[in-house]
């Protein structure tokens, strides 16, 4: 079953020579969207004493409306067999930066992402992502990542976290190899992994560059897979080939 959330706007189209002057709108826009809402978030996050309320201002506020900015329809399919009251391991295909706006608006429950470290030290956004409790991950310090994915163990038995295990963005609209991170954290907090496919994003916003282009963006569920015992053989290589298996056949339209 599809649930299709409503954009507010619709841009008619465009003339080429048009588009230009109003992705320079568009980016202006995303910047002082997001830079408002993170103020706010932070804000919040002081007085709240957690971040569960901040969460879900992004959720319900900041990511819609750069959704809405772009002219993007999200339409989602198979939440509603998902038991959100249970923590997962999401990993998801990853072909644009609106991911996480799409991702954002279609889980219903407090969602953080697992970044790489560069994000963490950004003025502004660093700050925010540290304050909601986002896991970052030093890629080519292996010392670090060890620890990185402790952390992220420990973090995600308390709530969902999402991984793009392509670790970059697709850049041919291909689903590509898995890293075996997010899966060793899955195996150490014996959490299921929910895989996702997201399809059309690349489309609205391909990776390289602020080409916004309206259209449709689909997040597909699938069926939760339960990770392997900790001792097993190969545990998360398994685990990443089945998850694989799983996001091609959401994003192909094959389950």
């Amino acid at each position: 079953m599809s649930t299709p959330i409503p954009s507010i706007l619709r841009l008619p189209a465009l003339p080429d020579w048009l588009w230009a002057p109003v992705n320079a709108v568009q980016l202006v826009f995303t910047l002082a969207w997001t830079a408002g809402w993170i103020t706010l978030a932070l804000l919040v996050r002081a007085f709240s004493g957690g971040p569960r309320l901040p969460l879900r201002m992004a959720a319900r506020i900041w990511a819609p409306g750069l959704l809405t900015g772009a002219g993007a329809r999200l339409v989602v399919e198979g939440d509603g067999r998902i038991d959100w009251s249970k923590p997962y391991v999401i990993v998801a295909n990853h072909q644009s930066v609106i991911d996480i706006c799409a991702l954002f608006r279609a889980v219903p429950v407090p969602l953080r992402f697992m970044l790489k470290a560069e994000l963490g030290r950004v003025p502004f956004l660093g700050w925010y992502t540290r304050a909601m409790g986002m896991v970052f991950v030093a890629r080519g310090q292996r010392h670090s990542a060890v620890e990185s994915l402790r952390r992220a163990s420990e973090q995600v038995r308390e709530g969902s976290l999402c991984i793009f295990p392509e670790g970059t963005r697709s850049r041919d609209g291909t689903v590509g190899r898995f890293k075996l991170g997010a899966f060793q954290v899955a195996v150490d907090a014996q959490v299921p992994v929910l895989p996702v496919a997201i399809v059309g994003s690349g489309r609205v916003l391909p990776a390289a560059g602020f080409r916004v282009r309206p259209g449709e963006i689909r997040v597909r569920f699938g069926a939760p897979i339960a990770p392997p015992p900790a001792d097993a053989p190969q545990a998360r290589e398994r685990l990443a080939q089945d998850a694989h298996a799983a996001v091609s056949a959401l994003y192909e339209g094959r389950a």
